[in-house]
């Protein structure tokens, strides 16, 4: 007998005239991910680097690139008496607003997540108004209200300027802290026979602390940079270093201006740095 074979199509897809897909490598995407992050950050820090090369710049221009290196804008920054007049001025009232707008702010945010108070949002959302006003409306209504009420420019009344404008930094970071907060710790220092007092001091002021902590630093910061409040506030004579720079720049232009601002800069990384020994801030706020 005789058998016959006979070939059946094939049931497969013809691969041959399928259109071949080039894949992307997935670590394209994270190279790209990488350029985007690079690209914003070179944005965010290419104002120093261009104030950095203005003041270390021999000429009294900027000047790229620059002709050399020299520590003569910073030598006439501190042999000048009106910008340390002004710089020390300046540390004076920002740490005083740092010290009043921390303590407002931390125990108005325990008022506000403890005390059930009617009209919770509502009063929030005015303690953080100053964050969406512009800085120079606050601080002419704050000068028209210092001439009606014919106390003159005072010292208190910059740092209580100064304090109105860095007391939602307080607030808000004491609050998110606040949000997480177990309230059974407290309850279980009360009942082991602590005071409310010691209970605050031990329990929830160390709890609450990286709250705190970063407020009190953009207070800091804040204050010692603020402008247009100041502008409004300071009396001749005994001006903020942001003011005295302001006057400045009306007669002359030059590498000092730089300086001025590299000092100002490296302060506020001091001040961080600072309270990181001091405190173990990076422990807390993961800085």
């Amino acid at each position: 007998m005789s058998t016959s074979t006979s070939h059946s199509p094939s049931l497969a897809p013809d691969r041959a005239a399928a259109p071949v897909r080039t894949a992307v490598p997935r670590h394209y995407g994270r190279y790209i991910y990488l350029a985007i992050n690079t690209a914003i950050l070179v944005f965010l820090l290419a104002p120093i680097a261009v104030v950095v090369v203005f003041a270390l710049n021999p000429t009294p221009f900027i000047q790229f690139p620059p002709v050399g290196v020299s520590l003569r804008w910073f030598e006439k920054f501190f042999a000048s008496r009106d910008f340390m007049q002004a710089l020390g001025f300046s540390l004076e009232v920002a740490v005083l607003t740092t010290v009043s707008a921390t303590v407002l702010g931390a125990s108005a945010a325990l008022a506000l997540a403890r005390g059930n108070l009617p009209g919770t949002r509502l009063i929030v959302a005015t303690m953080l108004s100053p964050l969406m006003l512009p800085a120079i409306l606050t601080g002419l209504a704050l000068f028209q209200t210092y001439v009606l009420l014919d106390v003159g420019r005072p010292t208190w009344g910059l740092v209580a300027g100064h304090t109105l404008v860095t007391l939602p930094y307080v607030v808000r970071t004491t609050l998110a802290v606040l949000h997480n907060f177990d309230t059974r710790l407290e309850e279980a220092a009360q009942n082991l026979g602590a005071s409310p007092l010691r209970t605050f001091f031990e329990v929830t002021l160390p709890l609450i602390k990286p709250g705190v902590l970063a407020g009190a630093i953009f207070a800091f910061i804040v204050s010692f940079d603020q402008f247009p409040v100041s502008l409004f506030l300071v009396s001749p004579g005994n001006e903020t270093l942001p003011v005295t720079l302001f006057n400045y720049l009306k007669f002359d232009l030059d590498g000092t201006i730089g300086a001025a601002s590299v000092v100002s800069i490296v302060l506020a990384f001091v001040v961080v740095i600072g309270l990181d020994r001091t405190v173990g801030l990076r422990s807390y706020v993961k800085l």
